[in-house]
């Protein structure tokens, strides 16, 4: 058996000396050598038990994840509160697809997709419209509250919990999520700890406009890196109110910062729970200091490198919503795209991005038939797995998502300048 570090309980180490069989064991034992690897003290019981998956793709190359499911299931191991998990990969009634992607798509990348998606449901799935890398908003439910601990891997995810909600989760890594789910424990570590959740850093917001969170949250994180912020300033754009429009702003800063670094908390003074009850003094007694005004957030947007083949041609196809849009967004740029195009149609291939239980509400209005009718077109997907085919990077992709940016050859545009892109019109 595994000799382990850190403390146990006597029901922990039942389960680790095979109590529950061997592969209740193993998981336990995976748990265990996690939280060695970082010196955790002790495992504590994950409060908030519906999980949330990050590995939502069906990529005929994970063959050890699908084996490892398989043996979950033989011993019949699920979570028992069920999980969330990130978007699927594939669209075919809501994306465009050439015939050579469609083939490539559902043989050689994600062959697996719905056997995977069998899988997923004997262990806990939630049901089919629990697929979105943002499981917190409303209508998908997945909701922890302040002070629980989770077992959470999808970046975003993570970050939003433990900076909006106040919860606790470290960014675990793939499997690891399901595991401490099923399990009831994760290691105690990093994020878990008060002292972990301190910040390293006092980041001053002196901007003369109300700084564009994708572009704010990324030189955040491309500076302080994996460090826990404290973010000052914020609340004179913001206010002091948790509002859906704030919640919104936060999400896409928040992804920014651990897409564009490895931040899996940051504090917002007088804004998020954590700054609010206890302020400065969340700030460890040598912290750094990072001002940032209009020319440093400038610096920062002309810094993003343009990976097209041919950057000196048009866009052919914008990506809006990574992480998905709340309904709040989705209606905000519903209207800016309407009004924009008039009469007309999008000028380039136009596909929003948004969590499947918003997408149901949002069809069911008429301002869904009016989007519809610019050629627009929404869906469910990760727009990142879409640029997990090799052949999307001949297309010159645009977005106004730092995180995708980050993660593919997709160019970067403020909200405006896409917008103009879209609907033709000048940027003001």
């Amino acid at each position: 058996m595994y000799e382990y570090k850190m403390k146990l309980t006597d029901e922990q180490k039942a389960i680790l000396e095979g109590r529950d069989g061997e592969v209740k064991a193993k998981v336990m034992e995976t748990i265990v050598r996690y939280g060695d690897m970082f010196e955790a003290s002790e495992l504590i019981p994950v409060t908030h038990g519906e999980g949330h998956l990050v590995t939502s793709f069906g990529l005929s190359l994970l063959k050890p994840v699908y084996r490892v499911m398989d043996e979950l299931i033989g011993a019949g191991l699920k979570v028992e509160d069920g999980f969330t998990i990130d978007p699927r990969p594939v669209d075919t009634a809501n994306v465009k697809y050439g015939l050579v992607d469609k083939i490539l798509n559902s043989t050689v990348l994600y062959g697996k997709q719905s056997a995977y998606e069998e899988q997923l449901k004997k262990l806990g799935l939630k049901d089919s419209n629990a697929f979105s890398c943002a499981c917190y908003f409303d209508e998908v439910g997945n909701i922890p509250k302040k002070g629980d601990v989770l077992s959470w891997a999808e970046s975003s995810a993570v970050n939003y919990a433990n900076s909006v909600l106040g919860a606790r989760c470290n960014r675990n890594s793939g499997m690891i999520d399901i595991f401490g789910s099923i399990i009831g424990y994760v290691p105690k570590f990093g994020l878990l700890t008060d002292e972990g959740r301190k910040a390293k850093w006092k980041v001053i917001v002196n901007t003369e406009k109300k700084p564009l969170p994708q572009i704010l949250g990324s030189a955040i994180g491309i500076k302080v890196m994996e460090d826990v912020p404290y973010v000052v300033g914020l609340d004179k754009w913001l206010g002091t109110e948790l509002t859906d429009d704030v919640k919104a702003y936060l999400k896409d800063f928040g992804a920014a910062t651990a897409s564009n670094g490895a931040v899996g908390l940051y504090h917002a003074d007088k804004l998020t729970p954590e700054a609010v009850e206890f302020g400065e003094s969340l700030l460890v007694d040598d912290y750094k200091e990072y001002v940032i005004d209009d020319a440093e957030l400038e610096r920062v947007y002309k810094s993003y490198p343009i990976m097209w083949k041919e950057p000196e041609k048009p866009g052919v196809l914008a990506f809006i919503g990574c992480p998905h849009l709340s309904m709040a967004q989705l209606n905000e740029w519903s209207d800016k795209i309407i009004s924009g195009v008039g009469s007309g149609k999008v000028k380039c291939e136009t596909v929003i991005c948004t969590a499947p239980d918003v997408r149901e509400k949002f069809i069911k209005t008429e301002k869904y038939k009016q989007l519809m009718a610019t050629g627009a077109r929404l869906t469910s997907i990760c727009p990142l797995m879409y640029t997990s085919n090799p052949l999307t990077k001949s297309k010159r992709l645009m977005t106004c998502s730092n995180k995708l940016r980050t993660y593919s050859m997709a160019r970067y545009y403020k909200d405006d300048e896409l917008l103009a892109i879209i609907t033709g019109k000048e940027a003001k």
